[in-house]
């Protein structure tokens, strides 16, 4: 019993030897994969925030968007490398805009900034209260002060 889990032991730590360097690769990738999300341009349905399309090989309902692809990733990534992958909450672009849209508009609701931004509300209510955490902005009531 013993020299079989010796050999289990061996094959899983030369395996892991193996990957390590391809999730390494990964975790660049995915950095870099995130610098050019904030970056305009691009038609691919990846850059817009969609989905991918459905191939010939792919079961239905087996579609991921690159963010959630990402994401999973991520989470192997981070529990290889004993690190968090990714940026910062609220650290983005969207968040920068959205402080901009508050000093400017101080009492700002979350229904006014998503509609002034073109996006989806259920975003804003993840990054504001990271920015009031970075005492950037203040909730009053409905509205969002600056800081």
């Amino acid at each position: 019993m013993t020299d079989f889990l010796d050999e289990k032991r061996r094959e899983i730590t030369q395996r892991m030897d193996e990957l390590k360097p391809l999730v390494e690769e990964y975790a660049r990738l995915e950095t870099a994969a995130a610098a050019l999300a904030g970056v305009r341009g691009g038609s691919s349905a990846a850059s817009r925030g969609g989905t991918r399309r459905r191939g010939p090989g792919r079961p239905r309902g087996s579609t991921t968007t690159a963010k959630s692809a990402a994401t999973k990733a991520g989470r192997k990534a981070s529990r290889a490398t004993g690190r968090r992958a990714g940026r910062r909450k609220g650290s983005g672009t969207r968040a920068a805009e959205a402080l901009a849209l508050v000093k400017g508009q101080p009492g700002i609701t979350i229904p006014e900034l998503a509609a002034k931004m073109g996006i989806k509300q259920n975003y804003l209510y993840r990054v504001l209260p990271g920015l009031e955490q970075e005492r950037k902005v203040v909730k009053q009531g409905r509205g969002w002060h600056p800081k």
